[in-house]
C-alpha cells in the first residue's frame, strides 16, 4: 500500500469508526451487558458492526502497511493527525471507562474518599452509565489522577462537559508523549519518521487514548518526557529531580510506570556506570520520584489510600492475560476429572512472582552492558585504539565492546541511551504480559518504547493489531465470549513462545577462529 493511499485508508476508517460510535458506541444511555448477537438484532446493529469491522480493518491495515516508518517525520505527524480528527468528536469507542473516572471524580469533588468506597456508595449521580463490575470497586489509580478526574466534575458542570474535559486531558498526555519522541528517537540513533508512525498512528492510540479518553494517555506522556530528560541531562541534579518527578507523577496516575524507574536510574549516570555513579545520580532521581509521590498524596489529602485500590484491578478474568488463561486451561483439565482446582488466582499470583524476578533480570543485563561500554571505553583510550577512522594503534579491540563501535547501525554513544529504553520497554512488555489482566490499550504502554528501540517491529505490532479488534463499539469485550477456545488458544501461544526464547537462548554462539 502506496504511502498516500494509507493515509486515506485510515482516514476514512477513523472517520467509519466513529460513525459506529453514534450508532452504537458506550453512549451514557446505551444498554450494559450486551452481547454481539443481541448488538445484532437492534435496529442500527448490523450498521454499527460493519462500520466497526471495517473501519477498523482500514485502520489498523493503513498502519501495518507503513510499519517500517513513514516517509517522513512530518508525513507522520500529519497523518497521525488526521486519524485522530475524527475520533475526537467521536463518542466515548471500545471501553466506559471514562465514566468510571468521571464519577470517581465526582466522588472526590464531593469529599468522599474514593479509595475508600465505591462510585455507587458515593452517590454518584452517572452511576447508570458505569459498567456494573466497577460500581462497587474502588478507584484504582493515583491520586494526581483523581485531582484531573475532579478538575475535570468541577470544570464540565455535567457528565457531557466532564468527558469532553478527560478526553482533553488525554490529548494533552499524548501532544507531550509526541513532542518527546524526536528527542528519544535522536538518543536511541532510530529515524523519528519509524518511532512516531508506530507510537502516534496506532489504531489503539486513536480509539482507547483518544476517543475512549484513557488515562494511559497521561501516564505515557509524562513517562516519556521523564525519560527524555534524564537521557539528555545525566548527572545534573536539577534535571534528574525534575525527570524523577516527572516519573512520580507517571506512577501516581497509573502505578504500572513504577517498572520504568530502574531503567531511568541507569540513564541518570553520566560518564562511567559504577555502583557509586548509580547511587550518587539515582538518588537525585529518586528524591525527585519520591517528592513528587508525597507531594501529590499530601496535597491530594488522600494519603497512601491509592496503593490499596491497585488491588482490585484484578477483580476481571478474561483469557487475554495469559496468566488468567493458564489458570483457565488448569480448571477445565480438573473438571475432566471431577476437580475444581480453582487455579486462577494461584498461577496469578505465580506470574506476579516471576514478574519480579524476570524485572531483576532485565535491570541487570542493562547494567552489564552499560558497565561493558563503559570498560571498554576506558581500555581504548588507555592503548590508544581508534575505531572511527578504521585505525588501531598499538591494540587489538574487541570491537563488540568499545563505546566507539557500530551496534545496529548506531554508534555506541546512540546505543546507550537505546540500552536504557529497550530494557523499559521490555519491562513494560513482561508487565502487560503477566499482569492478571489485560486490556487493549495496555499494549500502548510498551508501544512506544519499543518503537525506539526494537530493530524488528512485527513481533509486537502484530499484538497490537490484533487488539484492536478485542472490543465493540460500545465497549463489549469479545474475549467474555470466547472463554474457553481463547484460553486454550493462549496457553499455545504462551508455550510457543517460550520454547522459541529458550532455544533462542541456548543457540551456540559461532566458533571463534585462530
Amino acid at each position: 500500500m502506496s504511502a498516500r493511499l494509507a493515509r486515506y485508508a485510515g482516514l476514512a476508517g477513523a472517520v467509519l469508526l466513529t460513525v459506529a460510535g453514534y450508532l452504537g458506541g458506550a453512549l451514557p444511555d446505551a444498554p450494559l451487558g450486551v452481547t454481539p448477537v443481541s448488538t445484532w438484532r437492534t435496529p442500527d446493529g448490523p450498521a454499527t458492526l460493519i462500520c466497526w469491522l471495517a473501519g477498523t480493518t482500514l485502520l489498523v491495515g493503513a498502519w501495518w502497511s507503513l510499519r517500517g516508518g513513514a516517509p517522513s517525520t512530518r508525513w507522520a505527524y500529519v497523518t497521525a493527525g488526521l486519524w485522530a480528527l475524527p475520533l475526537l468528536v467521536a463518542p466515548p469507542l471500545g471501553s466506559r471507562d471514562v465514566y468510571s473516572y468521571a464519577c470517581q471524580g465526582w466522588t472526590y469533588a464531593h469529599g468522599v474518599d474514593p479509595y475508600a468506597v465505591g462510585v455507587a456508595a458515593a452517590g454518584c449521580p452517572w452511576l447508570d452509565t458505569v459498567a456494573p463490575i466497577w460500581r462497587d470497586t474502588p478507584a484504582p489509580y493515583g491520586p494526581v489522577f483523581v485531582l484531573l478526574a475532579a478538575l475535570a466534575v468541577t470544570l464540565g458542570g455535567g457528565l457531557t462537559g466532564t468527558v469532553v474535559l478527560l478526553r482533553v486531558i488525554a490529548v494533552a498526555g499524548l501532544l507531550l508523549a509526541a513532542i518527546s519522541l524526536p528527542g528519544l528517537a535522536r538518543a536511541a540513533g532510530v529515524p523519528t519518521r519509524r518511532a512516531a508512525w508506530l507510537a502516534l498512528a496506532a489504531p489503539l492510540v486513536g480509539v482507547h487514548l483518544i476517543a475512549g479518553a484513557h488515562n494511559d494517555a497521561v501516564m505515557l506522556g509524562l513517562l516519556l518526557c521523564g525519560l527524555l530528560v534524564a537521557i539528555r541531562r545525566p548527572g545534573w541534579p536539577p534535571a534528574l529531580l525534575l525527570a524523577g518527578a516527572l516519573l512520580g507523577l507517571a506512577v501516581t496516575v497509573k502505578a504500572s510506570a513504577v517498572v520504568v524507574v530502574p531503567f531511568a536510574a541507569l540513564a541518570a549516570v553520566r560518564g562511567r556506570h559504577t555502583v557509586r555513579a548509580l547511587l550518587r545520580d539515582g538518588g537525585w532521581l529518586a528524591g525527585g520520584l519520591l517528592g513528587a509521590v508525597l507531594v501529590t498524596s499530601a496535597v491530594s489529602g488522600l494519603g497512601f489510600g491509592w496503593v490499596g485500590g491497585l488491588t482490585h484491578s484484578g477483580d476481571s478474568e478474561q483469557w487475554t492475560s495469559p496468566p488468567t488463561a493458564v489458570g483457565f486451561v488448569v480448571d477445565y483439565a480438573g473438571a475432566l476429572v471431577g476437580r475444581d482446582p480453582q487455579a486462577v488466582p494461584v498461577v496469578r499470583a505465580v506470574a506476579l512472582l516471576l514478574l519480579a524476578g524476570v524485572l531483576v533480570v532485565l535491570w541487570w543485563r542493562a547494567w552489564r552492558a552499560l558497565r561493558g561500554f563503559s570498560d571498554a571505553r576506558r581500555v581504548a583510550r588507555a592503548e590508544g585504539a581508534r575505531v572511527d577512522g578504521a585505525r588501531v594503534e598499538g591494540a587489538r579491540v574487541d570491537v563488540a565492546r568499545v563505546e566507539v563501535a557500530r551496534v545496529d547501525g548506531a554508534w555506541v554513544e546512540e546505543a546507550r541511551p537505546r540500552v536504557v529504553l529497550h530494557g523499559a520497554a521490555l519491562a513494560l512488555v513482561a508487565t502487560v504480559a503477566l499482569s492478571p489482566v489485560f486490556h487493549p490499550w495496555y499494549a500502548t504502554w510498551p508501544l512506544a518504547l519499543l518503537a525506539l528501540t526494537a530493530a524488528r517491529t512485527t513481533w509486537f505490532v502484530l499484538p497490537v493489531a490484533v487488539a484492536a479488534f478485542l472490543t465493540l463499539p460500545d465497549g463489549t469485550n469479545l474475549a467474555r465470549f470466547t472463554k474457553a477456545p481463547g484460553a486454550l488458544a493462549m496457553t499455545a501461544l504462551l508455550l510457543i513462545v517460550v520454547l522459541l526464547v529458550l532455544r533462542t537462548t541456548h543457540r551456540p554462539g559461532p566458533t571463534r577462529r585462530s
